[in-house]
């Protein structure tokens, strides 16, 4: 009988700014939401804040440190969701206690999580250092998320450059945080993102004003009256589960 193997995704990208926790968030809900058991897992050592986004502040007394480094079980310290059965969090440490987890530690920790969960979400810290690399370096493949700035496609031009060693097909591109009257006044479309960041396009998410609302009634967003960013969600989670899905239009 073939063992169960999930698959891991990282998210990241070349600054902060961009999104990526509540998309992060939102995406692992979707796909929570569809059926898939999912963990989201916090690398952002010291600025976590995916616990947030998922409405589950301050609930995690364990983080990915306590479980890669042996001194407790992914059961115990993976924090399941009280209204969607199927999501998790597995939060990262709030502040750095005697050394680093090293990337064979992160690998045998995703191992685990392989077989324990159908998708990993992992959200990588803003920039290219020691949380980025641990995020990247054993994850299946890889989501760079990015806003139409100019100064953000080009740090996502430079994510994709250190990403080099992930084969073709393994590496999208999302376009966070679109309003299309802007883009219009710009006279700038999304294929100019495409072509800047030279990446496949997974989905574009327009700008939500329902985002922080609902992070502040600490309410992951498919669960509000949103319809922009949700149905965005929605789309993407449906295109990583393999179904053809038409590229959302943003007004």
């Amino acid at each position: 009988m073939e063992k169960h193997r999930g698959e891991c995704i990282a998210v990241v990208s070349g600054k902060g700014g961009t999104g990526k926790t509540s998309f992060t968030a939102g995406v692992g809900a979707a796909l929570s939401l569809a059926g898939k058991r999912v963990l989201c897992l916090d690398c952002d050592v010291g600025l976590r804040n995916l616990d947030l986004a998922l409405g589950l502040s301050d609930r995690a007394l364990m983080d990915f440190s306590d479980v890669a480094q042996g001194r407790c079980r992914l059961s115990d310290a993976a924090v399941p969701h009280p209204q969607l059965p199927n999501l998790f969090l597995l939060t990262a440490p709030a502040r750095l206690r005697g050394r680093p987890v090293t990337a064979t530690e992160m690998s045998a920790l995703l191992a685990a999580v392989r077989r324990e969960y159908d998708y990993c979400l992992l959200d990588a810290p803003a920039g290219l250092g020691y949380g980025f690399s641990l995020s990247v370096c054993v994850a299946d493949r890889c989501v760079v998320v990015t806003t139409t700035d100019a100064s953000s496609l080009r740090d996502a031009q430079h994510t994709v450059m250190e990403l080099n060693r992930y084969p073709r097909g393994t590496l999208h591109l999302v376009v966070n945080r679109v309003r299309g009257k802007l883009l219009r006044s710009m006279h700038a479309t999304i294929d100019d993102a495409i072509d800047t960041a030279g990446l496949p396009l997974l989905g574009v998410v327009p700008e939500d004003d329902h985002l922080p609302l609902a992070q502040n009634r600490g309410v992951p967003l498919l669960l509000t009256e949103s319809r922009m960013a949700s149905t965005a969600y929605r789309n993407i989670a449906n295109r990583i589960l393999g179904n053809r899905v038409p590229l959302m239009r943003i007004k």
